[in-house]
């Protein structure tokens, strides 16, 4: 896996994003094990509860399209203006919640990566995000 390109590919995702309230953009980059890449970018909606992050816009296009084997996700963020491009945006609950549903905890890879040094990459395991889950194995 060439962690580098799925950063650049998740920076791509985010210039698409629909974000005009919070002016916080997101943007992921799906890896499949065929290697497939999926990109989603957040996108928002006036009733709050209604948006939909970067990495869930990635694994339902994912889904929609039969996928059903991921290995890793890169994620990007920071305000339009220029804010928090050093640091890093980790996932929602929402986001490590359907992350579960869809991919091996052990060996499912998490990048995330500042915008200003896409370099500096940030890898977890899903486990190391979401311990203690509770998943399909569970039923």
């Amino acid at each position: 896996m060439d962690k580098g390109k799925l950063v650049l590919e998740a920076i791509e995702a985010r210039k698409k994003a629909y974000a005009p309230y919070s002016k916080f953009l997101v943007g992921s980059a799906l890896l499949c094990a065929d290697g497939t890449i999926y990109k989603g970018g957040n996108i928002e909606n006036a009733s709050y509860s209604l948006t939909c992050c970067a990495e869930r816009t990635a694994i339902f296009n994912a889904i929609n399209d039969g996928k059903r084997k991921f290995t890793a996700i890169a994620i990007v963020a920071g305000f339009e203006d220029g804010r928090d491009h050093d640091k890093i945006s980790t996932s929602c609950g929402a986001c490590r919640q359907v992350m579960r549903e869809f991919c091996d905890p052990g060996s499912f890879v998490v990048l995330f990566a500042p915008l200003s040094n896409p370099e500096e990459i940030t890898e977890l395991l899903l486990d190391e995000l979401i311990p203690h889950s509770f998943g399909p194995d569970d039923l």
